[in-house]
């Protein structure tokens, strides 16, 4: 007698957003994996019965692309080409009851530290033997680290500490634990995340302890850059930046978000810091590490902005010259400090100032990149992509910086690999090289 198969579960993963919603993705991955499940990360399509999507809610942009994402699998569960539809993350964290009203197709929404009863829901326990262990989604030769949860600033725009909490740091033998097994799948580089990467060890250890957890993740074998993103400007503790001195495995590299550079405007978002408080700490950070790479973010049309104060941020930009820069335009959300302000920069002058400051930012990526033709550096290679292997130096960050191109047709660089490339030639954001 014939008996039918029982057929099994797959899920695909779709993850929005920034890589600390990415290292949540894998997190939870693993333990799905472990749980009996087929699993697979930002791809969907035959097979695949089950979706969860890990959303954004930072930005009105970030927030209407997890919506129109929830809503494509909703018509496909409709459809009938899926039959099960979750939702976790920060946009479900902050909106959740909203959404189950607006999306009655999602089976169920989770928060941001709902992953337990996520779980749960898919009759998987969670697993604490799998703590540091990931189903890695990144090229296998570097892997995001979120070296601490939520955040205990109050910038008056910003809706983290809504959806992430308070700051939470990880301890350092978790960590060092975790770096030892990324390392003995293959990852090369540690890309550091927190929302605030200062305050690591404040909470469980009474004092600033990233330093010591560089010094620790730098014995780990097999890891060769260790990256640093998101530090705080006020009160930077420059213990950091001798850390980055005296450590050779930690990049050259620190992104630090600025937001803006008016005292007017600093002082309404709660920044704590001045101009010139901002411009000491730059020129600071440059003497105690000469070459180093700063990148940065700034937020324009934030209410009240006036011209004067874009024109202190634009004059700014120009004399400190970041080596990288990325411009966000201001999003009016509720429960934030500046939701009781009126949103009175017109979306198009806010658009139109973000493009501005970029154009200026491209003349300065430019100008900087040319300086480096005829030098030669230690590039890690990401991906070969038309014609060309691509990857970066020890000052970019992958997804968001400057990239090198060396051509494949008379070149040849294993993927994963660093080689030492020339630099032959160079563009506003891409270096194009030579294997030496």
């Amino acid at each position: 007698m014939k008996t039918k198969a029982i057929k099994k579960d797959k899920i695909s993963v779709i993850t929005l957003g920034c890589s600390k919603n990415t290292v949540d993705s894998e997190v939870m991955m693993k333990q799905l994996e472990h749980g009996g499940y087929d699993v697979q990360h930002d791809k969907w399509g035959r097979g695949r019965n089950i979706v969860i999507v890990n959303t954004c809610g930072f930005i009105d942009r970030a927030k209407e692309e997890s919506v129109n994402t929830i809503m494509e699998y909703a018509d496909a569960k409709n459809a009938g080409k899926i039959e099960k539809l979750y939702v976790t993350g920060c946009l479900s964290q902050r909106y959740k009851d909203n959404l189950e009203v607006e999306i009655p197709e999602v089976d169920a929404f989770f928060g941001t530290m709902e992953l337990p009863r996520l779980l749960k829901t898919l009759k998987v326990d969670y697993k604490h033997e799998l703590v540091g262990e990931r189903f890695l989604s990144t090229p296998l030769h570097y892997a995001y680290m979120k070296v601490s949860e939520g955040c205990n600033r109050t910038c008056s725009f910003c809706a983290i500490p809504l959806m992430r909490g308070k700051h939470i740091s990880r301890p350092v033998e978790e960590l060092v634990m975790e770096a030892k097994k990324l390392a003995a799948k293959g990852v090369k580089e540690l890309i550091l995340i927190a929302q605030e990467l200062t305050f690591y060890g404040l909470d469980i250890y009474k004092k600033r302890e990233l330093p010591q957890l560089l010094r620790e993740l730098s014995k780990v074998d097999g890891i060769e850059w260790i990256r640093l993103h998101y530090a705080y400007p006020a009160q930077f503790p420059m213990e950091i930046i001798d850390a980055i001195n005296e450590n050779g495995k930690v990049c050259n590299y620190l992104d630090m978000p600025l937001q803006h550079a008016s005292d007017n405007v600093l002082t309404a978002m709660r920044r704590n810091i001045t101009n010139a408080q901002t411009r000491e700490l730059i020129h600071k950070i440059r003497e105690k590490v000469p070459g180093i790479s700063l990148r940065t973010t700034m937020l324009v049309g934030f209410p009240g902005e006036t011209d004067a104060d874009y024109e202190n941020l634009k004059n700014f930009t120009e004399e400190m010259k970041f080596d990288r820069m990325g411009v966000f335009t201001y999003s009016h959300e509720e429960s934030t400090r500046a939701h009781k302000l009126e949103d009175n920069i017109p979306q198009e002058l806010k658009e139109e100032r973000a493009a501005d400051l970029m154009s200026i930012q491209e003349g300065i990526s430019a100008e900087l990149n040319k300086k480096r033709v005829g030098k030669t550096f230690k590039v890690l290679f990401d991906r070969k992509e038309g014609g060309y292997f691509i990857g970066r130096t020890e000052f970019d960050s992958p997804e968001v910086d400057n990239e090198v191109l060396v051509d494949a047709k008379s070149n040849y660089v294993r993927v994963g690999d660093f080689a030492n490339i020339k630099i032959t030639s160079a563009e506003e954001f891409d270096l194009y090289g030579t294997v030496v």
